[in-house]
């Protein structure tokens, strides 16, 4: 079995509870693969080419790391990129039963490819991209939720 895991979202922007589960997926796994949802039913703020740059570059010290778009089920990009690790971020308990029904679905849905949960350290429990673009958006301080190239991104579109 190809020892590879998927870590998907919309990353709207990358935050830094994303990066930290991304980090901790790749001290697991030799190669990650991160899947940008397109999500254009989200009214996404960054489009999927420039969301796919902001985690290139937030990723750059990260080896084994491969950054993709997707628009689709995931367990088919999965299947499609020889994966068979999906990994999902659990920020609070509140993000379990939904994550939980995801996982089973996927499960029905492709029955070789497992679901491991990892948690983001407790500084970026509360942290989430919708909550950093609203901040943002108002003019405040993003530094400490966001890498700096997103700080920037969003410092830009906001100007």
């Amino acid at each position: 079995m190809n020892e590879a895991a998927v870590c998907a979202g919309t990353f709207d922007p990358i935050t830094m509870g994303h990066l930290d589960v991304i980090e901790r997926a790749s001290r697991i796994f030799p190669r990650v693969v991160i899947a940008v949802a397109a999500s254009p039913g989200k009214n996404p703020l960054f489009s999927p080419e420039e969301r796919v740059e902001l985690v290139k570059k937030c990723t750059a010290h990260l080896s084994g790391i491969e950054v993709a778009t997707f628009d689709g089920l995931l367990v088919d990009f999965a299947k499609e990129k020889g994966v068979h690790v999906i990994v999902r971020g659990l920020r609070a308990f509140s993000d379990f039963e939904y994550e939980f029904q995801m996982a089973l679905m996927n499960r029905k849905l492709k029955s070789e490819i497992e679901t491991l949960f990892l948690m983001p350290k407790q500084d970026y429990s509360y942290v989430s991209s919708s909550n950093v673009r609203t901040v943002a958006s108002l003019g405040g301080d993003i530094t400490q939720f966001v890498p700096p190239a997103v700080a920037e991104a969003l410092k830009n579109r906001f100007a």
